[in-house]
C-alpha cells in the first residue's frame, strides 16, 4: 500500500483508541464547560471521526473540497457556528481539530515507527490534511462572526434611529452620531413605516446630536425630507446649531424648501401651529380652582 493510504488504513484499525485519546485531550484544557455541553462536544467528536474516517477511505487526502468529505464539512461549519454564537475565541474552535494531531500521531508511530520513511509520509500526509481541517474551522467560525457582528450593527442602527410621537399628528426622529448613506436607508424607511402608520402629517428630524454636517449629510437629510414629503408629511429639521448654519451656507446647500428651527422645541411648535393647535398657560387660580 502507497504511503498516503496509511492514514485511511490506521483509521480504520485503531478509530477508538484515537478517539478516546483525543475526547481526554479536549477534556483536559481550553475552556471551562457545563456537563451539557460537554456531551454535545462528545457526540460531535465521535460523529466527526466516523465522517473523518469514511472520506480519507473513499476520497482523496490532497482535497477536502470532493464530495467525500461534505459529511465532514458540515460537522465543522455546525461546530464552528455554534461555537462562534457561544462565545467560543478562534483558537478555542480551531483546537477541535487541532487537538486530533496528537493521538493520530502517537498511533501512527506505534504502527510504523519501525519504517522512519513510511512513518515521515504517514505523519506528513496527516499534518496536510488536519491543517486544511483546521483552516476551514476558523474561516467557518470568521464568517458566523461576521454575519453575527453584521446583524448587531444593523440593529444598533434601528435602536439608534427610533420614531417618537410627540402629539396626535406629529413624529420626530432624534438623531444622533454620524449619518452615512447605510444609515441614512434605515432613517428613511423607519420614518416612512412610522408616518403610515400614525397617520402623522408632520416629522420633525432632530440632527442635534449629530456632531458635523458636509454636503454629504445635507444631502441624506434632503432626501429623507424628499421621501416624507411623497408620502403627505411636512418635514421640518430641528438643532440647526450657529456652527452648523454656517456650515451649510459654506457648503451651499439649499434648504430654502425645508422648516428649519434651532431646537426640536421650536419646532415642535411650529408643527402644532399648522395643525391649528396651539399651547397656553393654564391661570393659577383656575388650576387651583380645578384640583
Amino acid at each position: 500500500m502507497q504511503a498516503k493510504g496509511k492514514l485511511a488504513e490506521t483509521l480504520g484499525k485503531r478509530e477508538a483508541e484515537i478517539t478516546s485519546k483525543w475526547l481526554e485531550l479536549q477534556s483536559s484544557g481550553g475552556k471551562k464547560i457545563s456537563a451539557a455541553e460537554q456531551s454535545e462536544a462528545t457526540r460531535t467528536s465521535r460523529e466527526f471521526m466516523s465522517a473523518f474516517r469514511d472520506a480519507t477511505q473513499k476520497g482523496s487526502t490532497d482535497d477536502i473540497t470532493g464530495p467525500e468529505w461534505e459529511r465532514v464539512r458540515e460537522i465543522i461549519s455546525d461546530l464552528s457556528t455554534s461555537r462562534a454564537k457561544g462565545g467560543y475565541s478562534p483558537s478555542e474552535t480551531a483546537s477541535f481539530i487541532f487537538s486530533l494531531k496528537q493521538p493520530v500521531f502517537s498511533v501512527l508511530r506505534d504502527e510504523y515507527g519501525k519504517d522512519p520513511e513510511l512513518l515521515g509520509a504517514a505523519i506528513w500526509e496527516s499534518t496536510m490534511l488536519l491543517d486544511k481541517l483546521g483552516l476551514l474551522t476558523t474561516e467557518s467560525y470568521q464568517k458566523t462572526r461576521e454575519e453575527v457582528i453584521a446583524r448587531q450593527q444593523q440593529e444598533l442602527l434601528e435602536l439608534s434611529t427610533p420614531v417618537v410621537r410627540l402629539w396626535e399628528n406629529v413624529l420626530a426622529l432624534p438623531l444622533i452620531g454620524t449619518l452615512d448613506s447605510a444609515r441614512t436607508q434605515v432613517v428613511m424607511q423607519n420614518l416612512l413605516d412610522a408616518i403610515v402608520e400614525t397617520r402623522s402629517d408632520f416629522a420633525i428630524i432632530d440632527i442635534t446630536g449629530v456632531p458635523v454636517v458636509d454636503t454629504l449629510v445635507a444631502q441624506h437629510l434632503l432626501k429623507t425630507v424628499a421621501a416624507a414629503r411623497l408620502m403627505g408629511a411636512d418635514c421640518l429639521i430641528s438643532g440647526i446649531r450657529p456652527q452648523i448654519a454656517q456650515t451649510i451656507i459654506h457648503l451651499g446647500v439649499d434648504l430654502a424648501n425645508v422648516t428649519t428651527k434651532a431646537t426640536l422645541a421650536d419646532a415642535f411648535s411650529v408643527a402644532l401651529r399648522r395643525s391649528g393647535l396651539t399651547v397656553v398657560k393654564m391661570d393659577k387660580r383656575i388650576s387651583s380652582e380645578a384640583k
